[in-house]
């Protein structure tokens, strides 16, 4: 089984930067694997334990300090990464990323069986990206994954989150996983992870490579923009009154509410 992962490196810092075209800045700031990309780590690795034949390969499309996380991946158990950086795909909206991310599993993994991404992205939270991925790959796809427990016949039976509790459902591959955090914690690397990963050779893949135009990458293949980027205002806490009786309690909300 071909499985590949998708992450994705966010800034670990809550003094966000923005760029002119109002983007994150993200090349020089301290970033982190995307928590929820974590979880897919962790499953898709637990998957590649319970089969003979599974490879699994992960891939980031971001700048060169995105090598970092691939890395981090490859000490958790993951077999190799890619990297897909080039300026041309900076500004990236979810449609250009989707495109991008498809188009370089298919020119640089071939026939996979199995995309697995974080449901979310902590510092966009479109929860857009995946869903896209199976879209440009014509795969099937399931949301708000908790957890894999079975593969059999080239099905696998996976556990989601639904509104009123946890659906379980078969999906047959291949297939796109989007990963909510598991009732499991990911690994911590041990020692020979970190040697594999201080070894590995991440390779980074352009626009050319992947057979992508300007057009379809980047700012100029992206169908949507931000118009604004801002912080919402704080808000001041609540006013805390101690009265003494359920007549006074009244008479200090009536007062208050008429200020």
């Amino acid at each position: 089984m071909k499985i590949v992962l998708c992450i994705k490196q966010v800034p670990d810092t809550a003094d966000i930067k923005w760029t002119e075209n109002n983007t994150i800045q993200r090349e020089g700031v301290e970033s982190v694997i995307n928590p929820f990309d974590m979880y897919a780590i962790e499953t898709a690795v637990r998957l590649k334990e319970k089969l003979n034949d599974a490879h699994v390969t992960v891939v980031s499309m971001g700048p060169p300090q995105a090598e970092e996380i691939l890395k981090k991946a490859v000490s958790m158990g993951v077999d190799e990464g890619f990297l897909v950086s080039d300026r041309k795909f900076a500004g990236a909206d979810t449609v250009a990323t989707s495109r991008t991310l498809a188009a370089a599993i298919k020119e640089k993994v071939g026939d996979a069986d199995l995309v697995i991404c974080g449901q979310f992205a902590t510092d966009g939270d479109t929860a857009q990206t995946g869903p896209s991925i199976a879209q440009q790959l014509n795969f099937a796809q399931v949301t708000y994954v908790k957890e894999i427990t079975d593969y059999k016949d080239g099905v696998l039976t996976v556990k989601k989150e639904v509104e009123d509790g946890v659906e379980t459902i078969d999906v047959k591959l291949p297939a796109v996983l989007c990963m909510l955090k598991c009732d499991y914690e990911p690994r911590r690397p041990l020692i020979q992870g970190f040697v594999k990963a201080h070894d590995a050779k991440i390779q980074s893949y352009g626009m050319d490579d992947i057979k992508l135009s300007p057009e379809e990458v980047g700012m100029k293949g992206s169908p949507t923009y931000v118009s604004k980027a801002f912080r919402p205002e704080q808000k001041q806490g609540g006013e805390v009154i101690t009265p003494k009786n359920p007549q006074e309690a009244a008479k200090m909300l009536k007062d208050f509410i008429n200020r």
